[in-house]
């Protein structure tokens, strides 16, 4: 009679499917992963959802410099003379897109004759002078350029070059006064106020997500990557294998990352792209040491003996039956080297070395306004610095909740029955 054992639910369920049921019991854990999955949808949404669309949210605006949260001003929107590349809506999503406009802050404006003439913005309890002045057809219409305007009397029109068409188009004053109030007179809306630049604050710590998260993934890959390479082969073949990489591994050890981060930074230039190999280059120490580590209490178990046995090859059993039993460390290592990733890229910008202008950066958002922390500005380097500290700690959450769930010896077992 054969018989047949049932397994309880627990036996029953994956390894994944545990560690997820224990995972998702955590209120601080569920909390960090909501606060990444929202960064990872503002990150990839990108300029879709950025007040600025101009790439890199760098349309400056120095007369509106340093405006406080809420602010809101008049904006002529006036057609730009070259025809502007119009990007499909993924590529204005990840690379932004340059507006077809050119926007002046008013504060009034009026019509005369074929021309309209505005108020710059100005603090001053006057505005600013009436310096701005142009032909109602320029403001509201596609000029082919190097030709002019003609204004008509007579009949109260306008004519113009059509830059699309390249034909004579002749429209009244009184339609292109209306298409310009219902259109090309807009007010603008800076939630989180305007940078030293004039530039909108809000936008570019939207697009600063995706820096931070970039510059996290991608360094993240190169340390594990290099680190279970190296790990696995110094804790598999030991004796001079691993006397050489445990070697190099302590000399890498002993240097101070951020030193070395620079240090590397200096020798293959500044740029985003540099800032990605610097990082990624110095956090793989760890994740070797623990991958050697792992390595050592499971090359003797009866599962990689019968592999040699049978003559697998080395790197078979390593790749293939050692590495996915030691992968749960590594992926909370993975966790907290993001943390250590973006923290790394902050003060690398922070001191100048990461990230260049105009690429918005946290940590160069907090160096750039730092000197207003003091004054009753600190909002311009707060919002910055909150964002760092919000995406760390999810991390931070996150990585706590995985040790605990991957904690087998927490797991209730059951006997068979």
């Amino acid at each position: 009679m054969t018989v047949f054992k049932k397994r309880n639910n627990d036996a029953a369920s994956s390894l994944g499917s545990i560690t997820w049921n224990r995972f998702r019991k955590n209120r601080l854990a569920m909390l960090g992963l909501t606060i990444i999955a929202l960064a990872v949808v503002v990150s990839v949404s990108g300029y879709s959802i950025t007040p600025d669309q101009s790439p890199y949210a760098n349309e400056q605006k120095p007369e509106l410099l340093i405006k406080e949260p809420g602010f809101k001003v008049r904006m002529l929107l006036v057609n730009r003379k070259s025809a502007i590349e119009k990007r499909h809506f993924f590529s204005k999503m990840f690379f932004g897109q340059v507006s077809p406009y050119i926007s002046y802050p008013i504060s009034t404006y009026r019509f005369s004759g074929d021309s309209i003439i505005a108020r710059e913005y100005s603090d001053a309890p006057t505005g600013g002078e009436e310096t701005i002045r142009f032909s109602i057809a320029d403001v509201a219409c596609q000029i082919k350029p190097a030709t002019n305007t003609t204004y008509n009397a007579t009949d109260n029109s306008v004519e113009y070059t059509d830059n699309f068409t390249n034909t004579t188009v002749k429209k009244s004053v009184e339609e292109l006064r209306k298409l310009i109030s219902e259109e090309h007179i807009i007010t603008k809306h800076y939630l989180l106020g305007t940078d030293l630049l004039g530039r909108d604050l809000l936008s570019r710590l939207l697009i600063g997500t995706r820096i931070s998260l970039t510059v996290g993934l991608i360094a993240v890959i190169i340390s594990i990557f290099i680190g279970i390479v190296l790990g696995a082969l110094a804790g598999y073949f030991r004796g001079n294998v691993d006397a050489c990489i445990m070697w190099f591994t302590n000399v890498v050890w002993s240097i101070p990352t951020i030193l070395l981060v620079i240090a590397i930074t200096l020798a293959l230039g500044k740029g985003i792209g540099q800032v990605f190999v610097a990082v990624g280059l110095t956090m793989w120490v760890g994740v070797a040491r623990q991958v050697r580590g792992q390595i050592f209490s499971i090359r003797e178990k009866e599962f990689v003996e019968a592999g040699r046995a049978l003559g697998y090859s080395n790197g078979r059993i390593i790749f293939r039956h050692i590495l996915p039993n030691v992968m749960g460390p590594v992926i909370i290592s993975a966790a907290e080297n993001f943390v250590a990733a973006i923290l790394t890229e902050a003060g690398l910008s922070f001191l100048g070395l990461g990230t260049q202008p105009p690429m918005p950066s946290w940590g160069e958002m907090t160096s750039a306004h730092r000197g207003f922390i003091l004054m009753d500005k600190a909002y311009l380097a707060f919002f910055p610095g909150l964002a760092i500290v919000v995406l760390v700690l999810a991390f931070m959450l996150v990585s706590n909740g995985l040790r605990d769930a991957m904690d087998t010896r927490a797991v209730d077992e059951k006997p068979i029955v």
